[in-house]
């Protein structure tokens, strides 16, 4: 049973990874840095996020990503930002780093965001590859096909993107592209004795596109609800989410969300002096769904605004001149 569900995982991880390589995460509302630079300092404030997601429990080889984001807005004329993540699906593991420089321009009723990010990918086998019939390298198996002795390649990635708020923070709608240059990772090494023969490792960073937006609506001084989308594809295949959080007093917020033909997923978080915590459970509805307990994903964020110190403004009295 073990080697059918591990042939089952390296099946869905080929499908995965050429589908849709990047990373997903169902609280997406708190992450837009990661998936457009224009978002890069938009609210005014030094933020940073913290999302852990572990896919598919206890499904051999499910994902499992980690991501740090931090942002700025209060530099000349725009945002700076900075997202590190790593993801890890069955014996492949990418690591992602960038930076990214969000212009500024106040437009209408809100600031439009033209951001730019520069960084790099790194992809990677493990050597410690388990074959369907049970063949690994701790025990001397040797495939010409197969990196028993790992393999890692590293390359330049670009993303471009535009976000547009309003000063209330009420909408917003974002538009981005990210591995605009479709980097090749390559690799290759031979096959030590007693076989011969060479394997090479070929990936191709797809090209991806993001559309992102929502609204607040503020029902009374209490609460408000939120419905946001996000739309992503690589132009072989689309994935739509659609968003709903609820809010009281902006402290507490549950929510739900629906993920096309893949999962529902619920949400519950709170929200205090700046501090950020959310928790999300993806129901999958997916055929994997008799493979899998769930999805969770935890997500820990602080926001500080710089409050610009009032002006003084002094006269003279002419009974002291």
């Amino acid at each position: 049973m073990k080697k059918i569900l591990t042939i089952i995982a390296l099946s869905l991880t080929s499908l995965v990874t050429f589908a849709q390589q990047d990373a997903q995460f169902s609280m997406n509302m708190f992450n837009r840095l990661a998936v457009n630079p224009g978002y890069a300092g938009t609210n005014k404030a030094l933020c940073a996020t913290l999302l852990y997601r572990q896919q598919w429990v206890n499904f051999p080889g499910a994902p499992k990503t980690g991501l740090l984001s931090v942002d700025y807005g209060q530099i000349a004329h725009g945002g700076v930002g900075l997202t590190v993540d790593q993801d890890a699906l069955g014996f492949d593991k990418t690591f992602k780093a960038k930076l990214a420089y969000s212009f500024h321009q106040v437009l209408g009723p809100g600031t439009l965001g033209i951001g730019l990010d520069v960084g790099m990918i790194q992809k990677s086998l493990s050597g410690n590859f388990i074959a369907p019939d049970g063949t690994t390298s701790a025990n001397g198996g040797v495939d010409a096909a197969i990196p028993w002795n790992g393999a890692k390649s590293t390359t330049y990635d670009l993303g471009f993107g535009l976000y547009y708020t309003t000063f209330n923070d009420k909408l917003y709608v974002g538009l981005s592209s990210l591995h605009l240059s479709e980097s090749d990772l390559k690799k290759s090494g031979s096959v030590p004795s007693p076989n011969v023969g060479t394997w090479s490792y070929d990936y191709k960073e797809a090209r991806h596109y993001y559309v992102m937006a929502g609204y607040r609506f503020d029902l009374n001084d209490k609460f408000s609800l939120i419905p946001s989308v996000l739309t992503k594809s690589d132009a072989s295949s689309t994935q739509l989410d659609i968003n709903l959080l609820a809010k009281w007093n902006k402290m507490v917020f549950v929510g739900a969300s629906y993920r096309l033909s893949d999962a529902i997923v619920a949400i519950v978080g709170l929200e205090w002096q700046g501090f950020r915590f959310g928790y999300s459970y993806d129901i999958t509805t997916s055929t994997i769904k008799n493979h899998s307990n769930g999805t969770h994903e935890i997500m820990l964020g602080y926001c500080h605004k710089f409050q610009k110190p009032p002006k003084k403004h002094g006269h003279m009295n002419v009974r002291f001149l």
